[in-house]
């Protein structure tokens, strides 16, 4: 699986990955001390919709375009609020020409005293994105194998932050790097948010991943149910053919505020961003004791 972010920006799976994200930077300025941002990932930052990559099959059309025109209720409104403030910042007018990507979505969330470390070891990305940066003293751009460096960003100076691991699956063993990046990671810094995004395409492997990463941290006495929560969205059938169907997140350490946000937000997003039969939803976390599933549309 290649999962250039261009080809992909603003569709389903950017939806919901941006929205736990956000609500995890926006959770953290309700304290007044300053946090740290780490993206192993990073890729260019931002994506432009009207580019030659997202015109040849838009699939933020169906993502953040759907999302914008369909009618929320107030729940899924602060769900999606501190994301959405931030696509409409950056489309002023009423045409939808651009999307964040992660890093974006960070720098537009940082306080004065807020920090992010980026990390892309594509040679052109990686240029694109210091390039973007490169004003901006509270973003530090490296070219670099995020899941390498990540051990020694860990834990930050200001001890508070979240890290995304979003890698682009070119790799038929991303899990298993991912996986080894966390083993190296956690025990460093136990206390800080975690976001592993994973695509829905072999559900083997990320069972696999999810069910082992949770086992380790209860094994070593680094996490406990409540501090585990993983989010799934599925447009369609996932054993269909074709693009990709269904991605989500694990989150480890997330906001005490986010596992109710996201029992409102996943069947909204399940329902409106739907593009058949099967559509559906998982949330696994403490105080839903069981996984949730709303499966058909």
């Amino acid at each position: 699986m290649n999962y250039r972010h261009a080809f992909h920006a603003g569709n389903f799976a950017d939806v919901l990955k941006h929205a736990v994200l956000a609500q995890c930077l926006a959770h953290l300025k309700k304290k007044a001390k300053p946090f740290r941002y780490i993206d192993t990932h990073a890729g260019v930052g931002a994506y432009d919709l009207t580019s030659s990559e997202a015109q040849r099959n838009p699939e933020w059309q169906g993502g953040i375009a759907k999302v914008l025109a369909a009618k929320r209720r107030p729940e899924v409104e602060e769900a999606l609020a501190p994301l959405l403030d931030v696509v409409r910042a950056m489309n002023p007018g009423e045409t939808l020409t651009s999307y964040p990507g992660s890093p974006e979505l960070a720098a537009r969330m940082l306080r004065e005293h807020d920090r992010a470390h980026l990390c892309e070891l594509h040679e052109a990305d990686a240029k694109t994105l210091d390039q973007r940066y490169v004003r901006n003293a509270a973003v530090k751009v490296e070219k670099r194998d995020g899941y390498k460096a990540l051990h020694s960003l860990v834990p930050p100076r200001e001890k508070r932050g979240v890290v995304l691991v979003d890698p682009p699956f070119e790799h038929r063993d991303e899990m298993a790097h991912m996986a080894e990046a966390v083993r190296k990671a956690i025990p460093k810094w136990t206390g800080g948010t975690y976001i592993f995004w994973r695509p829905l395409k072999d559900l083997w492997a990320s069972e696999r991943f999810d069910v082992g990463l949770a086992e380790w941290l209860f094994e070593e006495n680094y996490a406990t149910p409540e501090n585990i929560l993983r989010a799934d969205l599925w447009v369609r059938d996932l054993e269909a053919e074709g693009k990709l169907a269904g991605a989500g997140v694990v989150i480890i350490n997330p906001p005490y505020t986010l596992e109710a946000q996201l029992l409102a937000l996943l069947p909204w997003l399940a329902e409106t961003l739907s593009q058949g039969e099967g559509a559906g939803w998982r949330l696994d976390g403490a105080a839903t004791d069981e996984s949730l599933s709303v499966e058909e549309f």
